[in-house]
């Protein structure tokens, strides 16, 4: 809501450059269509609690720029012709130096040259490089390895057979024909948003959440709802009220150690959110890839729901290789022809010599050695750092159960974004709660990756920028 204001100039030009803002970014993530009527200026200034004369002053700057065109006696109009798509524009406007998709770049591009607390994945001297390497010279040598050919539409065989039993083992019952590989569990769930919605219907996350799935939902051109998350899963009551008031198509979360709380869905509140799914006829797409960090299975919605309205995604990136890129969709079995339908439509074949890798590393007893020892080193990185955060005054909102992922507050009085922007500056990257909130509600929080927290300097550099963040 913009608030109307009275007195010098300078505040009717910023309140012209906000309804500007306004109207752009609808135009910019499609809200507002090519030949759509705009608002009329009356109600858009009752709209904005704004003068008539700010609304004449935007509109007419916009119709300057070309994005606008104005139509005497009938009003103004989007423009025919958009410019490109700029997921930028659709999300809220963040500062460089913490906008989520800017760090994460930064974070991919720079290799060693800076600590990343705030990144996402494991350091790669915690990946098995010797079990890819052995499984590299195995297929190498292998005559009947598909080495240049396309894969086949639904995946790798094979692979699709172990990874049915891998699922058995977490009560999910999803035989080989009703799994799909995908590239990634993003690749899956860029395919589930094509097959699923459509610009303008709603999904519902968790807020806080992967910040990701609010970037790949933008471009996906829907609107997004959130629902606050707790330690055992959605608030029951305001989901509820979040399927009752916005009618989601889709429903987004990790049920088992979820991004960035760390917490595990409780089985009362999967029963609950099941029931309500079923009631408001919403699909569930239940991300599950951090799955082997686990040292016993939580409960899962598609165990539960026999994969009828949940789909179930994972890959092998967080634990495996993220060079090596495999996932995976288990979903109902007219579903799955549908993706795979999809899949060559977008993709054509598969990348069946990662497939092939996956398959070869799973196979060999290796690896299952190396997350067995994966996770006893996350529980020992856990208290190290746990306690190393604590002793410099943050608090954990919950201890999680495993993984690597700590949500952590910062002292009262703390932005998150001013901590993080004076981290940076020290070449240490951190990752800010409101990064996560849709509702820009976790501004007192910071995401830890405690695999990526170990190097001494980080607990200096986060003090001294809490220091500065002060004032």
């Amino acid at each position: 809501m913009i608030m109307k204001h009275h007195g010098e100039a300078g505040t009717r030009g910023t309140l012209v450059a906000q309804v500007m803002a306004r109207v752009r970014k609808q135009i910019a993530s499609r809200q507002a269509a090519p030949g759509v009527r705009l608002p009329s200026i009356r109600r858009l200034a009752e709209d904005l609690q704004v003068s008539r004369s700010t609304v004449v002053d935007a509109y007419d700057r916009l119709v300057g720029e070309g994005l606008i065109t104005s139509r005497r006696g009938s009003g103004f109009y989007v423009a025919a012709h958009l410019p490109p798509f700029s997921l930028a524009e659709t999300g809220p406007r963040l500062e460089r130096d913490v906008d989520p998709l800017w760090i994460a770049r930064q974070s991919l591009d720079s290799g060693d040259k800076l600590l990343k607390p705030g990144c996402g994945w494991l350091p790669p001297s915690w990946m098995p490089e010797a079990e890819i390497r052995r499984a590299l010279r195995q297929l190498a040598r292998d005559p009947e390895a598909q080495l240049t050919d396309y894969g086949t539409p639904h995946g790798l065989t094979a692979l699709r057979h172990l990874l049915s039993r891998r699922l058995a083992d977490r009560n999910i019952a999803a035989p080989p024909e009703q799994i799909m590989l995908t590239e990634s569990g993003t690749q899956a769930i860029d395919l589930l948003c094509r097959f699923l919605v459509e610009p303008g219907d709603t999904v519902l996350v968790d807020d806080p959440c992967y910040f990701n799935f609010h970037a790949m939902l933008r471009a996906h051109r829907v609107r997004i709802a959130s629902v606050p998350h707790t330690p055992d899963g959605p608030d029951i009551a305001l989901f509820e009220s979040a399927l009752r008031d916005h009618a989601p198509r889709l429903y987004i979360t990790n049920s088992a150690l979820h991004n960035p709380t760390g917490a595990t869905l409780s089985p009362v509140v999967a029963h609950r959110v099941l029931k309500l799914a079923e009631a408001h006829d919403v699909i569930i797409i239940e991300d599950d890839i951090f799955a082997d960090f686990e040292h016993a299975p939580a409960p899962r919605l598609a165990a539960f729901d026999g994969l009828d309205r949940v789909i179930h995604i994972g890959s092998f990136s967080k634990t495996l290789s993220a060079s090596f890129r495999s996932g995976f969709i288990a979903a109902r079995r007219d579903w799955i022809n549908e993706l795979v339908d999809l899949r060559v439509a977008t993709a054509f074949g598969g990348g069946s010599l990662a497939a092939a890798l996956v398959l070869a590393v799973l196979r060999d007893g290796g690896y299952r050695r190396h997350t067995h020892a994966l996770r006893t080193r996350l529980a020992e990185a856990m208290q190290t750092v746990g306690g190393r955060l604590k002793a410099a005054g943050l608090t954990p909102w919950i201890e999680p159960a495993a993984g690597m992922f700590l949500w952590c507050r910062l002292p009262e009085g703390l932005d998150a974004a001013d901590v993080a922007r004076f981290a940076l500056a020290e070449d240490v990257v951190l990752a800010p709660g409101n990064a996560f909130s849709l509702n820009q509600a976790a501004s007192g929080y910071l995401r830890f990756n405690v695999a990526q927290s170990l190097d001494p300097k980080i607990m200096l550099v986060l003090e001294k920028a809490m220091q500065q963040a002060r004032g």
